[in-house]
């Protein structure tokens, strides 16, 4: 069988019996279709541990319109996405390279940023709430702060998914796994405060004010995208000072180090982050640091007798 072939039917089996999104599938569809690009037209026998080899090689020295090369985590993206198809074929009965064969690149764990109290209040000050865009941009950093959502979920949210009484909705995140979300007071309030200045019919919660193509054909306002959401924070941290890179992750990031460093337990974190593994919530455990200094402090003897 040619690779380009069992590619495609691992493609079909993610959409229709694992009912992944069509993101996910376009991101897996690109991966692999790099392995194509690098080795041609081949048959999925031909696919073996050298072959592989080389293909990381590759991988390792392609540019991007960004940088020089490919990042440790992105290479290891493809070799998830391979491994995955191998083990599909493994299911199917199709002869294929094992999938154990491939084994990921190391990489060092990212140094999470979060910002401050002071700096939270600073950037979220930056809007002119006077005006609806300035309205609709304080909603959103006050929600990602409130709520832990990341880009992707909050820009997908309608009108009609949050209830801003109860100060809780529910959400599908990654993987098509839903899972609640709580709200602040105050970021009930400022939702609540910009849809009552808008006076479309618009389904999207958060939607475009600015651009060559702020409406559809009905008339309806387009749904602000993430890039947008990106672009509208990181003007705001530079208007308030913030030297440290921000971004709506950063304000991820915050989230989940408020609650740790209020005494919220790890596995509820994780819940709510809406992570799948504990081990990707335990790149917080750095806001645990001041707590166990004051341990020491507090119980180590001083002085030996």
């Amino acid at each position: 069988m040619q690779y380009d072939q069992a590619v495609e039917k691992f493609l079909e089996y993610m959409e229709l019996e694992q009912n992944r999104s069509a993101k996910t599938i376009e991101n897996y569809s690109h991966y692999l279709t790099r392995l194509s690009d690098f080795a041609g037209d081949i048959k999925l026998k031909d696919l073996d541990v050298e072959l592989i080899r080389k293909w990381r090689l590759w991988l390792n020295r392609l540019g991007t319109n960004t940088s020089d090369e490919l990042g440790k985590v992105t290479q290891n993206y493809h070799l998830i996405a391979l491994r995955s198809f191998l083990r599909f074929c493994a299911r199917r009965g199709i002869p294929a390279l094992s999938a154990d064969k491939i084994e990921l690149a190391r990489t060092t764990r990212p140094q999470v940023t979060f910002l401050t109290p002071e700096e939270l209040d600073r950037l979220a000050s930056q809007s002119n709430t006077s005006k609806l865009a300035g309205l609709r941009d304080r909603a959103i950093i006050e929600l990602l702060f409130s709520s832990g959502l990341r880009v992707s979920e909050l820009v997908n949210l309608d009108r009609d998914h949050i209830n801003l009484k109860r100060r809780e909705f529910m959400v599908r995140g990654k993987g098509q796994k839903d899972r609640p979300i709580f709200i602040s007071e105050d970021a009930a309030d400022w939702i609540n405060h910009y849809l009552e200045k808008r006076q479309d019919n618009s389904k999207p919660l958060f939607v475009r004010y600015s651009g060559s193509k702020k409406a559809d054909l009905t008339g309806d306002f387009l749904r602000l995208t993430a890039r947008s959401v990106q672009r509208m924070i990181q003007n705001y941290a530079l208007k308030a000072g913030i030297t440290k890179h921000v971004s709506p992750h950063t304000l991820r990031h915050s989230f989940a180090t408020d609650l740790l460093m209020n005494g919220a337990d790890l596995r509820s974190v994780q819940a709510m982050l809406g992570h799948s593994n504990i081990a990707t919530t335990q790149i917080y455990t750095h806001v645990t640091d001041p707590h166990l200094k004051k341990v020491h402090e507090q119980f180590h003897r001083k002085t030996r007798t």
